[in-house]
């Protein structure tokens, strides 16, 4: 890689924040014991771009092993997104794509991120650009089952009903999409139940102490278009949700929520809900040591 594998929103993302990396860890290949890793999955977390150019967050699901790594630069994903997948036709040949591989079972993650070389009945082939492990910080350890059934269809939401803002009011769990000219990323946020704030259709996001990459914000500061996913755990529901994204950097609000540093302020525009779209499911969580050391909005009283 460069001497700095950062893109110029990240640079300034960093600045902004006060801190610096020098991401030695990031590398244009995967290291063997990352292609080993994805092998051992039985799910993969995507990110695509839509008709519009927008970021969209989707969940890819196959029998462990279904993603392997023929050669450091190459992954084999042996999965499609299902038809009513609101993501389906951002997974196309030639598109560019964010992989994140993280284990709930173990909390082990890392990225892969590139393009779409090309897409077959069998599968995606990717070629991968840009890979770098991340930490298991507020990650909740979950243990999950097979649980095969067919997925009902897709439901295009007018914005966040009640069933969504349960959901998202009570999950410790999300995963947001950004992108830059540089390309595509999906990563992981974790915290308490009640860690995201509902404020009619905008949800904040905490932003706690991290790696100091600032990958999702320096995209954010080139591109505020943002794709959010939640799960329900118990059901194997899907919500997929795309926003417009405004960071609060300082200031009093961060400080209303234990741990926060920065917030994420996302104005939802569309929302999808796909009922059983996952064939798993997963038991009650263990709490990261980190996520309890952070607040939730109900809890530190600010809602």
């Amino acid at each position: 890689m460069d001497a700095s594998p950062f893109h110029a929103g990240e640079l300034e993302a960093q600045a902004r924040a006060g801190e610096s990396a020098r991401g030695s860890g990031i590398r244009d290949f995967m290291p063997d014991q990352h292609r080993d890793f994805f092998a051992l999955l039985p799910y993969l977390f995507a990110a695509g771009r839509d008709a519009a150019g927008r970021p969209i967050a989707t969940m890819l699901t196959g029998p462990e092993g279904f993603v392997s790594s023929p050669t450091p630069n190459a992954l084999a994903i042996a999965a499609l997104p299902d038809s009513g997948d609101p993501a389906d036709a951002a997974l196309s040949g030639g598109a560019p794509i964010g992989l994140l591989g993280l284990d709930l079972r173990t909390r082990r993650r890392n990225r892969a991120n590139g393009v779409i070389a090309a897409r077959s009945a069998d599968g995606l082939r990717v070629t991968v650009s840009q890979s770098f492990g991340n930490c298991a910080k507020y990650i909740q350890l979950r243990q999950h089952v097979a649980a095969p059934g067919p997925a009902q269809a897709s439901e295009a939401l007018g914005g966040l009903d009640e069933a969504a803002r349960e959901l998202i009011a009570w999950s410790d769990t999300l995963f947001i999409a950004s992108g830059s000219p540089d390309g595509l990323d999906i990563s992981h946020r974790g915290g308490r139940p009640g860690f995201v704030r509902i404020e009619g259709e905008r949800l904040t996001v905490p932003d706690f102490a991290g790696n100091s990459y600032f990958n999702t914000f320096g995209n954010l500061l080139r591109e505020p278009a943002a794709a959010l996913l939640f799960i329900d755990f118990a059901t194997g529901d899907l919500l997929q949700l795309q926003g417009m994204a405004e960071i609060v950097w300082n200031g009093p609000e961060p400080a209303e929520l234990g741990g926060a540093r920065r917030l994420l302020h996302v104005e939802i525009t569309r929302a999808w809900r796909r009922r059983a779209a996952l064939p798993l499911r997963w038991g009650e969580a263990e709490p990261a040591p980190t996520t309890l050391a952070t607040g939730s909005w109900r809890r530190d009283g600010a809602v």
